[in-house]
């Protein structure tokens, strides 16, 4: 099949064919011709499937052929949960558009939200937002979404898990009933199809893969390995195999500051990415990365669905995540677009569980390993009706009523950087204690914060600059949500 024969114009064939393309892929074969009928979807594709010129394509073709408002109001908005994503659809919206009267822009928090003014106001056909800033803006007056025809909630999953809902909710209420909505998601939830209930009409629902599957031309390699040898681990693998481009995961800010100072010390080039980092930051780590000043980039699950890197060899899970979805999302960032790719993990004792988890969503056994070497110790991992301690054995007392502080990622409560859950590490309730990296503290007797992309404080509009800490028993910070 041809991307012809899905009814596209011959200006997005012309810039389809520039950008190298000769094939549809399976999600953008089910997705467009319905989509050019004026449809609702419900769309599911593993990441790296090319979901986004599946919703691309067709919506610039809808555009195009309709009659051109002369003050070009926004007609379609696509909302996305990281300002990496959102500035990698915007790419794709303008090189796609290249022979197309449609004009195009991106906001997000982090930056100066001036150009991003002049820019609406110059009108614009299609937006590409995060919710937090696009309600910012809108509350200043700074845009309209009352003439949106199409709206796109592209990886709608992660949005729920870091706590976009009501803010999802806020946005639908400012738009025109009448419109065509499409929800593109890399996995399909109970929440989400609750979310696609209350919206949409009569939604094709479409799937390429099966659900939570891993790229089939990654190759998953899992090493068995203490806690305490992986970064020397890690730097032998890159330095040995000659890597050039590498991307690892943790679990923490902290964890990936202190891995990419150990490998630059290393003599291994590399910088973190998370949501502690301004977004000038976190722009210039990207495109280092992308152009080859910098060999490895460190990053958080922040990063684990928002970065488009072509031809990518290489991702270590320098630390599992503690959701098993994320590490199909992880690993889902090499193996794109036809080209193979390397997934390789380092699994300690206390890590076990989550590989079980992981087997269990993927419904296949993982082959774990060990490097010669770098054999792990024979102490077997902590059974898990008993607390695991890592304080050299002494039971640790919690004040009544109180909480318990102690050393980083320890105890407690740990709570990760876009994750909705939390996960007790000690096997009692009592306290919270700080878990490294993480932003912000609550104590007391508050409902825990969801940490997305940086702390936000106050009520009111969502602010885009990160900063600042809440803590006592005031109501939730759901964090900065761009």
């Amino acid at each position: 099949m041809s991307f012809k024969s899905l009814g596209l114009s011959d200006s997005l064939l012309h810039a389809i064919t520039k950008k190298g393309y000769t094939e549809p892929s399976p999600i953008q074969t089910k997705a467009i011709p319905p989509i050019l009928e004026r449809k609702d979807i419900l769309a599911s594709a593993q990441t790296g499937t090319g979901k986004t010129a599946g919703f691309t394509l067709p919506m610039l073709q809808i555009l195009s052929e309709s009659k051109q408002p002369k003050r070009r109001p926004i007609r379609a908005l696509v909302l996305t949960p990281t300002r990496e994503l959102a500035a990698q659809v915007y790419e794709n919206v303008k090189e796609y558009s290249e022979f197309l009267s449609i004009e195009s822009t991106v906001i997000f928090g982090g930056v100066n939200q001036n150009p991003q003014v002049r820019a609406l106001r110059n009108g614009v056909d299609i937006l590409v937002a995060t919710p937090g800033r696009l309600l910012d803006l809108y509350n200043q007056r700074a845009l309209s979404l009352s003439q949106v025809e199409i709206l796109v909630l592209d990886e709608a999953d992660r949005m729920l898990d870091m706590g976009f809902l009501r803010d999802i909710k806020k946005i639908l209420a400012l738009m025109p009933g009448k419109r065509q909505n499409l929800l593109f998601s890399a996995t399909f939830s109970t929440e989400i199809k609750q979310l696609a209930g209350s919206f949409m009409t009569d939604p094709i629902l479409v799937e390429a893969t099966p659900k939570n599957t891993a790229a089939e031309l990654v190759i998953q390699k899992v090493y068995h390995v203490d806690k305490v040898k992986k970064t020397s681990l890690v730097t032998k693998l890159i330095s040995q195999g000659n890597w050039s481009q590498v991307l690892i995961f943790t679990r923490t800010k902290h964890a990936a500051n202190k891995l990419s100072e150990k490998l630059t010390k290393n003599g291994i080039a590399s910088l973190a990415i998370h949501g502690n980092k301004s977004q000038g930051a976190r722009t210039k780590a990207l495109e280092g990365f992308k152009n080859g000043t910098t060999r490895v980039l460190v990053a958080t699950d922040i990063a684990a669905r928002g970065l488009d890197i072509p031809l990518l060899p290489h991702v270590i899970n320098f630390e599992l995540p503690n959701v098993a979805e994320d590490y199909v999302h992880r690993i889902g960032r090499t193996g794109r677009a036809g080209a193979s790719g390397e997934a390789i993990s380092l699994v300690s004792h206390d890590e076990h569980d989550l590989v079980h988890g992981i087997e269990k969503l993927l419904r296949q056994k993982l082959q774990i390993e060990t490097m010669e070497g770098y054999e792990p110790s024979a102490a077997p991992p902590a059974p898990k009706d008993e607390p695991r301690r890592s304080n050299g054995g002494r039971k640790r007392e919690f004040r009544k009523g109180g909480s318990s502080q102690g050393s980083s990622g320890q105890g407690g409560q740990r709570r990760n950087e876009g994750q909705v859950g939390q996960r007790r590490t000690d096997g009692q309730g009592g306290g919270q204690r700080k878990s490294g990296g993480t932003g912000g503290q609550r104590s007391g007797g508050g409902a825990p914060r969801r940490n997305s992309d940086g702390p936000r404080s106050g009520g009111g509009a969502p602010r885009g600059n990160s900063g600042g800490q809440r803590s006592g028993n005031s109501r939730p910070n759901k964090g900065n949500r761009d």
